[in-house]
């Protein structure tokens, strides 16, 4: 059906690993008329995960987008991965949607995933609605979740459903806000009344329901506390109001694999959530720092924003794209703010998973896909011609492991190359490199699973094998004292010799002052033309330290004498004799290692805490400070980048896939005397073998 931005309603479905997110997805799509029957992750149907890797694994590895209509409503509903390398795709997802569907497991609780999950949709200060899924199972608790929830989320965490009789044969919910009994059979709902044995219960919950609503609006408070009720269109009305404003975060239940509840959730977005033209993310901040309003509306200039692209076979490249404002239409040409470029518009596509419908257009409010853009990616906004519209990008995770990687087969480089850097502009949540410090190209990459999703990317699309090492650290090498150094080169060989002498002083500096030449000759003892020959055999020798090879910091050099001969010397001559003077004053000026110390944040449930702190401990790891939040230990610890390799794997070891953590680098300190002389010595060997 055609649709106004009225009628839209555009959701992300959240939450930990294993929620039933993706079940809940299919369960939705099924009730708009979508689907002929239910899909099921076990068996690899939904609609949702279809790619390959995902039906193997049986977890969403990407977000997914569906289109539905029903009652009146059209929903965008985004599936997000759980699992703790996708969660930058969730990030992506909540940036463009205009409320979230938190989903959690009611006999696993609120999970750690369940938390970042809720801060990213805080961050975009989007309404949030809780579903508590898979009451059909006999271990769920939803009275203890409940606890959890409100704990973790505060009392605006408030029930508007009562579940009855959960466990095998679950089919009851009690509606708290119409005071109705809704009965499930073969997922078709049906009302009554509420049975006398669960009046007082549904009474109680209710009561708690209206004052909290009551506590949010001063004249529903007067209303509640003159008649001491609020009616259902008070009710319903002051929900609206406060879950827009984020003052409630209404909880629904139940069980989306047997599809109970489902349409009451569908009503529940279809109610309370804002459309697009009151969505939160008409306001913004652009990059340059200003405070900037769009209008959501159709007969407004086309601003919009790509959250997402993905390469399919058989059709290129495909750029997810929300609509803010404006209209787009076959034909259109339009100018990507971000590249400076215009793009002209092509096949416009709703998606429901895997399946693509064409549509003529796409106006304000809708989230569609676009094909074979030719400059537009991840992150990019596109907007009217004429238009100065820049919208903010969605804020990744930065990566949690490393590796260094080379192509397996002579001449794959290139092609490895391209590959990675292609799929860096689908996925912004990895980063590759060559980094100059360790001369090892780097692919930094959210976890494990996440690093061989891209393997498997790069061998299919582009047929390149690649090879893994360890990275090198990048370490840094200075000096504690003064000293001073000298070197005479000289060569001959017959015709022209080389000649040169270089004297000099080596100073510490403070640390991040970098590098100060100085040049303190007097009298010609090196020729003015031959002091920028000394200055760079001084600059080249910082890159390759006389310890680890490694760079050399936060240190002065002083020339302030030295030899030429008037045949004999010339500039490589004073660069070799410069490059071993420095070598000399260097190693006599007590040199030091330094090594790169990252700040961890780990957050773990309290029962892991102890097993994590001996774990860092282990690893040269330094506790700065633990803080509680609630059920959670949240660990600041600064570790060796040296001791941290593939740390977010054993983090998930050790907690049983419940601990996160982010790192970054904090500083450089000095190397323990006993490491240093174990990596010198490496270094010694490794050089002596080359």
């Amino acid at each position: 059906m055609a649709h106004s931005i009225e009628q839209v309603r555009n959701i992300a479905l959240t939450g930990h690993n294993g929620a039933g997110k993706t079940t809940l997805a299919e369960a939705i799509i099924f009730n708009t008329g979508q689907l002929p029957r239910l899909g099921r992750v076990d068996d690899g149907t939904t609609i949702s995960d279809h790619d390959a890797e995902e039906i193997e694994r049986k977890i969403s590895l990407r977000s997914s987008l569906l289109t539905g209509e029903v009652n009146g409503f059209h929903y965008d509903v985004i599936d997000t991965p759980g699992y703790a390398d996708f969660l930058p795709q969730a990030q992506s997802a909540l940036r463009v949607a205009d409320g979230a569907v938190v989903v959690i497991d009611a006999g696993a609780g609120v999970d750690v995933g369940t938390e970042r999950v809720w801060q990213f949709a805080e961050d975009q200060e989007l309404p949030r609605l809780i579903f508590l899924n898979k009451l059909g199972r006999e271990d769920a608790d939803v009275e203890g979740t409940m606890e959890q929830v409100r704990e973790r989320f505060g009392r605006e965490a408030v029930a508007l459903q009562m579940p009855v009789a959960m466990g095998e044969g679950f089919k009851q919910i009690v509606d708290l806000t119409r005071q109705k009994l809704v009965t499930y059979t073969d997922g078709k709902a049906s009302e009554g009344d509420i049975p006398a044995d669960l009046t007082d219960s549904a009474a109680t919950l209710r009561e708690y329901l209206m004052e909290a609503i009551a506590e949010t609006d001063e004249e529903l408070m007067e209303a509640y506390f003159g008649e001491g009720e609020l009616d259902t269109q008070q009710m319903e009305r002051g929900l609206r109001q406060a879950i827009a404003t984020r003052q409630i975060f209404p909880v629904l239940c139940g069980d989306a694999f047997d599809n109970v509840g489902v349409d009451q959730l569908l009503s529940a977005v279809a109610t309370y959530f804002p459309s697009p033209s009151q969505s939160p993310g008409l306001k913004y901040t652009n990059p340059a720092g200003d405070e900037m309003a769009l209008v959501g509306d159709a007969d407004q200039p086309l601003v919009a924003f790509v959250f997402k692209t993905t390469a399919e076979q058989h059709v290129g490249e495909l750029s997810y794209l929300r609509l803010y404002s404006g209209t787009l239409t076959h034909g259109d040409e339009v100018l990507n703010s971000s590249r400076n470029k215009t793009e002209r518009i092509g096949q416009i596509f709703e998606l429901h998973g895997h399946e693509r419908q064409e549509v003529d257009s796409a106006s304000a409010g809708d989230i569609v896909a676009l094909v074979k853009l030719k400059d537009t990616h991840t992150g990019n906004t596109l907007c009217a011609k004429g238009s100065e519209y820049l919208l903010p990008n969605v804020e990744s995770s930065e990566p949690l492991i490393r590796v260094a990687v080379t192509a397996k087969e002579k001449g794959g480089e290139d092609r490895m190359v391209t590959g990675l850097h292609a799929l860096a502009e689908e996925d912004p949540s990895f980063s590759f490199r060559f980094d100059g410090d360790i001369r090892q190209s780097i692919l930094a990459a959210q976890g494990e699973l996440h690093m061989e999703s891209l393997y498997k990317r790069l061998r299919e699309r582009y047929g390149v094998e690649v090879e893994t090492e360890v990275p090198r650290i990048p370490y840094r090498e200075t000096i504690r004292v003064s000293s001073d150094g000298s070197h005479r080169h000289r060569k001959q060989s017959g015709g022209r010799g080389q000649f040169a002498e270089v004297q000099l002083k080596v100073a510490p500096k403070a640390r991040g002052e970098g590098f100060e030449f100085l040049n303190n000759t007097v009298g010609g003892s090196i020729p003015s033309n031959f002091v920028a020959a000394v200055e760079k055999g001084l600059r080249e020798s910082l890159i390759e330290g006389p310890l680890s090879s490694s760079q050399v910091i936060d240190l002065s050099v002083s020339v302030f004498d030295g030899k030429h001969h008037a045949v004999d010397s010339d500039e490589v001559s004073f660069k070799i004799a410069a490059s071993q003077a420095f070598r000399d004053a260097f190693l006599k000026a007590k040199p030091v290692l330094l090594e790169p110390i990252y700040l961890l944040t780990i957050t773990v449930p309290e029962e892991f805490m102890g097993d994590v702190m001996g774990d860092l401990t282990s690893r040269r790891g330094r506790i700065s400070g633990t803080d509680s939040d609630g059920h959670f230990q949240i660990i600041s610890a600064e570790v060796p980048l040296a001791e941290i390799d593939r740390y977010a794997t054993r983090l998930r070891s050790v907690t049983h896939g419940k601990g996160v953590h982010t790192q970054k680098l904090a500083y450089y300190q000095d190397v323990p005397a006993d490491v240093q002389a174990t990596i010198i010595a490496a270094n010694a060997e490794q050089a002596e073998a080359a």
